[in-house]
């Protein structure tokens, strides 16, 4: 999936930078700006909830779109604080995805697609 979103979004006009997981994800959201993280929950080593922990710690505010198979409600509740911009269950279709995408960019006031 990761690399299906990839492509969706560069050939969408997007620039994408793309982590295997939220262990190689973390050091990038480090040292660049990004107008939008898209995760999964199910990663290894360091889950999608996980890093929603660790950005939040580190008070870094950034919209996320978490594409996940199974919506980590349970989390969500105990730490609502975690809750991302917008969920998408898989599997979606790429005019999900993108519609997706393009709102939580327009709600959170980033820049769309070129």
């Amino acid at each position: 999936m990761r690399q299906f979103n990839v492509e969706v979004l560069v050939q969408s006009g997007y620039h994408v930078d793309a982590a295997k997981d939220g262990a190689v994800a973390w050091p990038l959201l480090q040292e660049a700006n990004y107008d939008l993280l898209v995760t999964d929950n199910d990663m290894p080593r360091v889950s999608g909830i996980e890093l929603l922990k660790t950005l939040h710690a580190a008070g870094r505010a950034l919209p996320v779109i978490m594409a996940t198979g199974a919506l980590p409600q349970d989390e969500f509740t105990r730490h609502p604080w975690i809750r991302p911009a917008a969920v998408i269950i898989k599997p979606y279709t790429v005019e999900k995805f993108l519609v997706t995408v393009q709102e939580v960019l327009l709600l959170t006031g980033a820049r769309t697609a070129p």
